[in-house]
């Protein structure tokens, strides 16, 4: 008989302790081990232990909607992969007659890991148009889909200047610098030079 009263207790007192009002947290013991005291980026700078703001008490905070990610101090170079300044020449005829006297930032040490860089890309991004050897007469030429395509070889260009185009197009080509990054522009730049001189 005992043992039924004390089941019974025990499947009241469960019923009864998942009903009743709604609770507030209990209060955190160390919330330093919780809540991190610095700014993480991305996170709103109003979040907070034991209360939430509507704003941040920091002005620069309050004006980027309160998000502690911010603009870089003006001024700031992007990096990239090679390590040189951003690209500033502008899509214009000017830009492009400018790109001719430039010179290509990769170092010369690595030449052939370059060359078989750009080769390895341009076969998979330029070939289907110029052409394997750089003659104008890639698959899309042939099949008479497309036509007015170059040959490296009847073109003066540099180094720079295909760059250029890569970087901002020229013609009926577009650009592809959101294919390619800006080491793997100039390597591909590196490698026509290499078709247009063989």
């Amino acid at each position: 008989m005992m043992k039924y009263v004390l089941t019974l207790i025990v499947i009241a007192g469960l019923f009864v302790s998942c009903d009743g009002p709604q609770r507030t947290p209990a209060m955190v013991f160390m919330p330093d081990m919780y809540y991190a005291v610095p700014y993480e980026p991305y996170e709103k700078a109003t979040f907070g232990y034991p209360s939430y703001s509507d704003e941040s008490a920091v002005p620069l905070f309050t004006e980027e909607y309160n998000m502690t990610a911010l603009k870089p101090v003006e001024g700031t170079v992007p990096h990239n992969e090679i390590g040189t300044l951003p690209y500033l020449l502008p899509d214009t005829n000017e830009g492009y007659n400018a790109s001719m006297s430039v010179e290509s930032p990769l170092d010369p040490a690595n030449s052939e890991k370059n060359l078989a860089r750009g080769e390895l890309l341009y076969n998979q991004v330029c070939a289907t148009c110029h052409g394997g050897a750089g003659d104008g007469q890639g698959p899309i030429v042939v099949t008479g889909a497309y036509v007015g395509v170059p040959n490296y070889k009847d073109r003066a260009i540099t180094v720079g200047s295909v760059y250029h185009v890569i970087m901002h197009g020229r013609n009926a080509m577009g650009s592809y610098a959101s294919q390619l990054t800006e080491g793997d522009r100039w390597r591909v730049a590196e490698y026509v030079m290499k078709l247009k001189n063989n």
